[in-house]
Parts: C-alpha cells; sequence; structure tokens
C-alpha cells in the first residue's frame, strides 16, 4: 500500500527540465519515504537523486494535512485541483544522459535546489474514467495492479527556479502532476508509454498505453484530447513510441491519437532526458521491487519538444520496455 505524488516539469524554452520529482510512501516504511530526483539540461547534464529518508508531517501552514514530504523534497496542495508547490533543497548526483543510458550513475554530491508554483491549466484525468475498455482493463487484468490504485494526473502552467551548485535560473514552464493512492504489484510488468503537454492555446493531450502482449490479449491504452475548453475528449494512441533504443536525446517521439471523430498526428523530439536501466538504487521500494521482479524494464524519463498543428510545446514522456527488446545501437 502506498500514497505517491509526482511532479514532471519543462521550462517553456526548454533550456531546464525536472523529469519527474516523486515520492513514493509505502505502509510499511511509514516513517521514511523514497524520494527521485532528476534536473536535467539539453546538454546532457543530469542531477540525479534515488534515496529513503524520513517522512515530513502531513500538516501545512493552515494546519491541514495538504502536504507529502521527505527530507528536503515536499508537494503540498495550495487548493485542490487548482494549485500545488514544489520544494527540494538538497543534494544531488551529478551524471549525465550518456552516463544513465550506459547504466553508469555515480557522481559527486551537488548542491541542488528547486521551487515551483504549479497553476493547473486542464481538467484532471482518471485513469480508466473515459472509455469502458479501459476501465474493464483496470478492474479484471493486470493492469489495474501495475497502475497501483486510483491514480489520476493533470496538466499545469508553472513558475519557478532551479538551482545547481549554486548558479540559478527563473523559468516559466509547464507540466503534469500525478496522485496515486492503493497497493501496487510491479511482478509481470513489461512495459509501456506515457505522453502528455499543454499547448500556449490552451489544447492539450495526453494518453497511457502498453505494448501489445504477447497472448494478443488486449492491453489498456487510454488518453484524451483538450480542445481548451469543456470536457477531456476520449482518445487511444494508435501510434506509440516505444522505448526500443537508448538515446540520450533528439529521437523522434511522435504519436498519433483517435478519437471518435478523428485522428490527430503530434509531432515529438527528445531533448533531455534521464534513464533508470539496472534498477539497483538504495531504495526502499527498489529492494522490494526486486523480489517482485528481479528483471524490471529500463525507464526512460524525457521532457520533448512536442508541435501540434502550427503550435510548439514542451511537455513530458515516460517509457519503458525489457533490456531484451531494447538495442544499444
Amino acid at each position: 500500500m502506498r500514497d505517491s505524488a509526482s511532479f514532471w516539469v519543462v521550462a517553456d524554452d526548454g533550456a531546464v527540465g525536472l523529469p519527474r520529482i516523486g515520492i513514493e510512501a509505502v505502509a510499511a516504511n511509514w516513517d521514511a519515504h523514497d524520494i527521485q530526483v532528476n534536473v536535467a539540461f539539453p546538454d546532457g547534464r543530469v542531477f540525479r537523486l534515488r534515496t529513503n529518508v524520513a517522512s515530513l508531517p502531513a500538516e501545512g501552514p493552515d494546519g491541514r494535512p495538504t502536504v507529502l514530504g521527505a527530507g528536503g523534497l515536499a508537494f503540498r496542495c495550495v487548493e485542490p485541483f487548482a494549485t500545488w508547490t514544489l520544494d527540494y533543497a538538497g543534494k544531488a548526483v551529478q551524471t549525465s544522459s550518456a552516463d544513465l543510458v550506459a547504466g553508469r550513475k555515480d557522481g559527486p554530491l551537488i548542491d541542488t535546489a528547486f521551487q515551483v508554483e504549479a497553476r493547473m491549466a486542464v481538467p484532471p484525468w482518471v485513469q480508466g474514467a473515459l472509455q469502458a475498455d479501459a476501465a474493464e482493463r483496470l478492474t479484471t487484468s493486470i493492469e489495474g495492479q501495475l497502475i497501483g490504485g486510483p491514480r489520476y494526473e493533470q496538466l499545469f502552467r508553472a513558475t519557478g527556479s532551479v538551482a545547481v551548485d549554486g548558479v540559478e535560473q527563473q523559468f516559466t514552464g509547464s507540466g503534469l502532476r500525478i496522485r496515486r493512492q492503493g497497493v501496487r504489484k510491479l511482478a509481470g510488468f513489461w512495459g509501456h508509454a506515457w505522453q502528455s503537454a499543454v499547448f500556449p492555446s490552451g489544447k492539450a493531450f495526453g494518453y497511457i498505453a502498453y505494448p501489445p502482449r504477447e497472448d494478443g490479449q488486449p492491453t489498456f491504452n487510454e488518453g484524451y484530447i483538450f480542445t481548451g475548453d469543456g470536457p477531456l475528449i476520449p482518445a487511444h494512441v494508435v501510434q506509440a513510441p516505444w522505448l526500443t533504443r537508448l538515446r540520450p536525446h533528439g529521437e523522434d517521439v511522435s504519436l498519433v491519437l483517435e478519437t471518435a471523430d478523428s485522428t490527430v498526428t503530434i509531432e515529438g523530439e527528445t531533448v533531455l532526458s534521464t534513464h533508470d536501466v539496472h534498477h539497483d538504487d538504495d531504495t526502499y521500494s527498489m529492494h522490494e521491487m526486486r523480489k517482485e521482479m528481479p528483471s524490471f524494464p529500463a525507464v526512460h524519463q524525457a521532457a520533448v519538444r512536442y508541435h501540434w498543428d502550427g503550435e510548439q510545446t514542451y511537455g513530458m514522456l515516460e517509457r519503458s520496455n525489457p533490456l531484451d527488446k531494447i538495442s544499444r545501437i
């Protein structure tokens, strides 16, 4: 049983990204939470941290339980489904996208800090709420166990700052926040693709899909289009950039979404990346996961430059695949 919050943030000019900042609070180890920090730059620099540290009190400034935090990392709900903040101050390991692709993640510890104010820009998407077949997959198949209980995500616009080794930069940007609570069982996980972004006009997209199964059974595949007003329009992905090779950045990750009325092509190219190849970090969740599944798929987390109908924005990408299905050439 776990409680999880995570943010993906990227600057409007692509100059810096936070390709997943997350907390995994596991019931069996509640006094200390796992934290994940990724700060990445287009020149290939990455500042990364995976650790388990003492949890913070849940009470926010007004005394309400609005905080999920551990060590120097804290998520705070300022106004439900409207405004959140993210803060971190501490250390991170200096590495690079190229080293992470190669499975190397050691380096010096560097002072790292960031602050983000996130103002929600798109209605929340509850997985399984848009399509009956997606809801059925979550309740009757392994995908529900993999997602880990009730889960939603919401795109936002952001202002903030990032400081690495004493050098600070302010930014405006956008991102995605995720909340998930429930029992998560990862044994049998065989990969996924997940993309989303909000554009300057207000239109947006998002989806999560699992690759085709070897037994030919259907898989979870749900997404949406948002026009800038009104409800989310149900969609599913018909062309996804499955993870078939490991590259630091500059990879085509375009996608095609299909709704009941239209087919939408969105072009994408990775601009900064982090990778978790071997999953041997010293955290509580990682040790438990390896008991369930010793050979967990490699994970790629990135910021992407997207183009759709003449508009450009930056958004998120996460995808995974077993190493025996990934080319290193």
